[in-house]
């Protein structure tokens, strides 16, 4: 079991990490419009994942609970949602493409900001799946080793994006592409460690299980919301990103389905 949980904590990683390698392979800066659909794309994932493999198992869980097994998936769900914008109103970070820094002042390079932002966005991903692998580890839970395997695939996939927009943009910063790629990388391995407490704490206290799962979904819900669906649909065709999320929820849907 412990060999799955690092395979599974890693695959998510991975995909950070491929992304932030087009770096090497790309020119000039990413298209807007590709840069739009990768979001869209995202977003999609995150919003599939939330449902299919943490609110809905979470709501399975609590069963026993009868008309009231909804209750530690809500409670949950707005445990993380508020988790995450304490953490956006705490945390020293830039978005992609403003001028603003967010967070509390702080004297940080402008590079340094911008890879805080997405590393505050991924570690609610890892909690996810660190999240499903102790459920699974414990034994309580009806998810299965495929069901682990397709959410790590699923974050891996629309990691991939989100390596490429944050390397392409720190290279436009003047950042040569080599560090440019370390620092896009770097910014994926909170999720390894936010799956690793997550699976800590979901060990001595696992009736708290289905909050955890939820607590997980509603931190990703914030970052679609705050950051992705908005960044994509700044100025023109914002119909791309539109098609993009489509896209990445069917994939994810039929991931969790097929593989779970």
């Amino acid at each position: 079991m412990n060999n799955y949980i690092l395979i599974g904590l890693l695959i998510p990683v991975l995909g950070t990490t491929l992304g932030s390698a087009m770096v090497f392979f790309m020119k000039e800066a990413m298209n807007k419009k590709l840069e739009k659909a990768l979001l869209g794309f995202a977003a999609g994932v995150m919003v599939a994942a939330s449902a299919w493999s943490l609110l809905i198992p979470a709501i399975e869980m609590s069963e026993k609970m009868g008309k009231w097994q909804v209750m530690p998936a809500a409670v949950g769900f707005m445990l993380g949602v508020l988790f995450l914008l304490v953490l956006d109103h705490i945390v020293p970070h830039l978005h992609v493409e403003s001028d603003e820094p967010e967070g509390l002042k702080a004297k940080l390079q402008k590079t340094t900001m911008m890879v805080l932002a997405v590393t505050l966005h991924n570690f609610p991903e890892g909690m996810a799946v660190g999240v499903v692998l102790a459920g699974i580890a414990s034994g309580t839970s009806t998810m299965t080793l495929m069901s682990a395997l397709a959410l790590s695939i699923g974050i891996a996939i629309q990691n991939f994006p989100e390596g490429a927009i944050i390397s392409m943009p720190l290279k436009a910063e003047g950042v040569g592409k080599k560090k440019a790629f370390l620092m896009g990388t770097a910014s994926g391995l909170v999720e390894p460690l936010g799956g690793l407490l997550v699976i800590a704490l979901t060990s001595i206290t696992i009736p708290l299980l289905p909050y955890f799962l939820s607590f997980a979904a509603g931190a990703m819900i914030y970052v679609v919301i705050e950051e992705l669906i908005p960044s994509a649909n700044i100025g023109k065709h914002s119909n791309i990103a539109t098609m993009g999320f489509a896209i990445g929820f069917t994939l994810m849907m039929i991931l969790d389905v097929v593989l779970g």
